[in-house]
């Protein structure tokens, strides 16, 4: 039998926004992805559990860390509707990640690293580099920071 929600458990856009640091229209943008799902009262006003702080919290946080919107979307299938998410729940999500995480720290050390040699010489040049790139080779691979941005 499912819990009847009372107006505690409810909580207005407005609140939500104040809550999560976020702007309302940011909210209804999540909302028209599917990312969180409010209540509608009678008279057709947005009301969100208070379970959606956690989730916006963590959209905020898994943004901050590369995930697109996509993965976001669906790693959150697997958190429970109609209840609050619990430590097991947020674990399973955790774990989820985790391997995308742990490529964008390896991805950022090696940016890091390969900038500083990139950068310090003081030619500017990936196509007069003698050290990284000689004779252009990386032109012939294609646009872009191909040296610093790739294995």
């Amino acid at each position: 039998m499912a819990k009847k929600l009372s107006s505690k458990d409810l909580v207005p856009i407005g609140e939500m926004a104040r809550r999560t640091g976020l702007s309302v229209s940011a909210i209804r943008f999540y909302e028209d992805k599917g990312l969180v799902e409010p209540v509608r009262t009678g008279g057709n006003q947005r009301r969100f559990l208070r379970s959606d702080i956690r989730r916006l919290s963590f959209i905020l946080i898994a943004q901050q860390l590369g995930l697109t919107l996509g993965e976001i979307d669906e790693v959150m299938r697997g958190l429970p509707h109609g209840r609050t998410p619990n430590a097991r729940d947020w674990r399973a999500i955790s774990a989820k990640i985790r391997d995308r995480i742990d490529s964008r720290i390896r991805e950022l050390e090696r940016t890091r690293d390969r900038l500083d040699g990139c950068i310090g010489c003081g030619c500017l040049s990936l196509e007069k580099c003698a050290i990284y790139n000689p004779d252009d080779r990386l032109g012939e691979k294609g646009p872009g920071p191909r040296q610093v941005l790739e294995d």
